[in-house]
């Protein structure tokens, strides 16, 4: 591995930032698989990846009105030619997967890239996730880092206002991405990262137990309390999603704040307070289970596949396990029921290139590895949609329920982008979970809330 020339200044600034949840996941494993302990060389080999667990996202990601992309990464019009510069030797690329799958899709399309041409020769490396910012500190102390990092969406804030990474603008083009999956990428205008490849929440609903209750999908947050309590009896409640007090649980709350039009840092707004009202309605009439508080998403779906929850909030990372442990179970999929706008959030992974190292290498990898057959391949072994938007369009033709999560995409939003979003965000989750247990008011925990963001961005 090359050594990079980054400031060691940066050490302490990149310790300073705590672990963040993985795509919505927990710590960034995969659920139901099992994980990796060892690091993995993919400079060679040809094995193709079959899994099609994906993790929750990250993703973690934003609003529209705490955009930082100020339009110019969104307007980007590069060719995504890297051709100018000394590209030859080496590229070196970090990750932080556990599911062997994905670890063996990666390596098809690096095996195939170093096939292709002569000039560079790409290896990747596997980092535990809950390792994975100590190695990048560590790395910049020392001046020995990747040329690319494959990052959980939320991290990217962090890093880019540290200057690990390289600006891409008018290097690579996103004209044509979704717009949250680049905001998660850029800050103040610059953009310092490619998405790698997204998904968000819907709603998933159990047909049978609708029909039987004679109720229709419902499409708006009033409808969605009459039909969860509707359906609520025996052992049955209408609603979960996961509340945990973590990231994972303000991945999956987030949705409910974006659909009354307040910001991710408005949380004592009429619509943040309205939203926190919400899940108190939820928990207060049955019609949601406080254990809710306790379940990560995985947690949420086995208990939709047991039939213990008519509906469920959660990601399509979760339909291969579904299929295969509950293969009789009808069920779909729709978009998560609104307020005033649709929204939901965005989760998934981003490339960045390393400030440094060998830049122009890393982005004639990225310029393959983008290109419409290798997203493809990608995304069907991770079981997420693509963040192009050309490509995502036709991505799934002919299945219904992902063709429902890339409409639900649309209106998926970042988390952030901010370098302090983790303790934002443990001021959002201690907010709803101190409202779902009764221990406050909704008004005084978005108060409360509120004090701590407003001491963190300044406003």
């Amino acid at each position: 591995m090359k050594l990079k020339k980054v400031g060691a200044f940066l050490l302490a600034a990149v310790v300073s930032v705590g672990l963040l949840a993985g795509c919505g996941g927990n710590g960034g494993s995969n659920q139901g698989t099992e994980p990796s302990t060892e690091n993995t060389d993919t400079s060679g080999g040809d094995a193709a990846g079959d899994d099609t667990a994906g993790n929750g996202a990250a993703a973690d990601d934003s609003t529209a009105g705490d955009d930082a992309s100020g339009g110019s990464a969104s307007d980007e019009t590069a060719s995504n030619d890297a051709s100018g510069g000394d590209a030859a030797g080496e590229v070196t690329i970090w990750y932080y997967w556990e599911t062997e799958g994905h670890q063996k899709a990666l390596d098809k399309v690096i095996s195939d890239y170093n096939a292709s041409q002569d000039e560079i020769s790409v290896s990747a490396k596997y980092v535990p996730f809950a390792d994975f910012k100590k190695q990048l500190s560590i790395g910049a102390s020392a001046d020995e880092l990747p040329d690319i990092a494959i990052l959980d969406s939320p991290d990217h804030a962090s890093y880019a206002t540290m200057g690990i990474f390289a600006d891409l603008g008018g290097k690579f083009d996103v004209a044509n991405y979704y717009e949250g999956a680049v905001d998660s990428c850029t800050i103040d205008g610059t953009l310092y990262g490619v998405p790698f490849g997204v998904n968000c929440l819907g709603l998933y609903y159990n047909e049978d137990l609708l029909e039987a209750g004679g109720c229709q999908v419902p499409a708006t947050w009033e409808e969605l309390k009459e039909t969860a309590q509707k359906l609520t009896k025996d052992n049955v409640t209408g609603l979960a999603f996961c509340s945990l007090q973590n990231e994972e649980g303000t991945f999956n709350f987030m949705p409910w704040v974006w659909s009354t039009g307040a910001g991710s840092y408005e949380i004592n707004s009429e619509g943040g307070v309205k939203a926190l009202t919400l899940a108190k309605d939820l928990v207060d009439s049955g019609a949601m289970s406080k254990e809710c508080i306790n379940w990560t998403q995985g947690d949420v779906m086995n208990q939709f596949i047991s039939g213990n929850v008519a509906m469920m909030v959660n990601g399509p990372w979760q339909i291969p396990t579904m299929k295969e442990e509950a293969p009789d179970l009808k069920w779909n999929v729709a978009l998560i029921p609104k307020d005033g706008d649709y929204a939901s959030v965005l989760g998934g992974e981003n490339y960045a290139v390393i400030a440094g190292g060998n830049e122009e290498g890393a982005l004639k990898f990225l310029q393959y590895a983008t290109e419409e057959a290798q997203v493809k391949y990608l995304m069907d072994c991770f079981g997420y949609i693509s963040a192009d938007k050309t490509i995502a369009e036709g991505q799934f033709s002919g299945d219904a329920v992902m063709e429902k999560f890339t409409e639900q995409l649309g209106y998926a939003k970042a988390r952030g982008p901010l370098a302090e979003w983790p303790e934002v965000s443990d001021a959002i989750s201690l907010a709803f979970n101190q409202v779902m247990t009764g221990e406050k008011e909704p008004q005084e925990a978005a108060d409360t809330a509120q004090q701590t963001i407003d001491g963190i961005v300044g406003q």
